[in-house]
Order: C-alpha cells, then sequence, then structure tokens
C-alpha cells in the first residue's frame, strides 16, 4: 500500500495575505489623512484670503447716561479700538448702539462681570455692521450704576 502524502500549504502563505492587507489598510488611513489636510487648507478662509485686523487707534467717546428698569441708570463710558486701515469715526452710532443694548435693563443684568461680557459682545457685533468693521472692539471706560 502506497501512502500518499498530501502536500502541505506553506504556513508563510497565510500570514503573508493577512500582512498585504494590513499594508492596505495602512495606505488607505494615512491617504485619507493627507487628503483631509489638503481638503482642510484649501477650504480654510482664513489660511490666505482672509487676514486678521491690525489693532489701530483708540477713540474715546464721552460718558453716557443711560435709563435702566425701576428707576436706576448706569453711567458707561465706551472707547472704541478701530482697526489700522480706519480712518476716523463719528462716535453718535456707538453711543446710540450702547443705549439700545443697555436702556430698560435690570440693574441684575448689568452687575456681574460675565453679564457685562455678554453685552460687550452684544454692543461689539453692532458696532462692527454700523462702522463696516472699521470698529475690532470696545473698551469700558466707565460703568457706574445707581
Amino acid at each position: 500500500m502506497t501512502t500518499m502524502s498530501m502536500p502541505r500549504v506553506a504556513p508563510a502563505a497565510e500570514p503573508e495575505k493577512a500582512k498585504k492587507g494590513r499594508l492596505k489598510w495602512i495606505i488607505a488611513v494615512v491617504l485619507a489623512i493627507v487628503l483631509g489636510g489638503v481638503a482642510f487648507v484649501l477650504l480654510n478662509p482664513t489660511a490666505e484670503g482672509e487676514k486678521k485686523p491690525v489693532a489701530g487707534e483708540v477713540v474715546a467717546l464721552d460718558p453716557i447716561q443711560v435709563n435702566l428698569a425701576a428707576g436706576h441708570y448706569l453711567r458707561v463710558g465706551i472707547a472704541l479700538q478701530l482697526v489700522d486701515s480706519a480712518h476716523e469715526v463719528e462716535g453718535s452710532k456707538a453711543l446710540d448702539a450702547a443705549i439700545n443694548v443697555f436702556s430698560g435693563r435690570q440693574v441684575a443684568d448689568v452687575s456681574t462681570t460675565a453679564q457685562r461680557e455678554a453685552l460687550r459682545t452684544k454692543l461689539v457685533e453692532q458696532l462692527e455692521l454700523a462702522y463696516h468693521g472699521d470698529v475690532m472692539g470696545l473698551y469700558f471706560t466707565e460703568f457706574v450704576i445707581q
């Protein structure tokens, strides 16, 4: 009786197949990361097209009194941080915006630092629109509640 031996499959064939699969997976991940980075750079508007404004002159305006709720008032002084390319700005738009933002508020609505910062942010947004980007910031030079 002749014994027939079955040919053995080399044990190295299976791990080599797994190595090729892993290599393809690694290449795909690296390619995805590179393409994602390229897309981010191309689609990011601040990458090249938009530059951050450079701070210019600070213009202090005369303080104003604003009526709050329940017979209280707020005396607020503001200074406008202009961009470097801004020309002279007239302060009446800023004072009008400040009156609109603060008028009629409760004393409790303007008392804490966090509340003042939220109101400052709201006021700066209005000033950016009113001055077409010539104003980039706002400082309170006086803030008295009575």
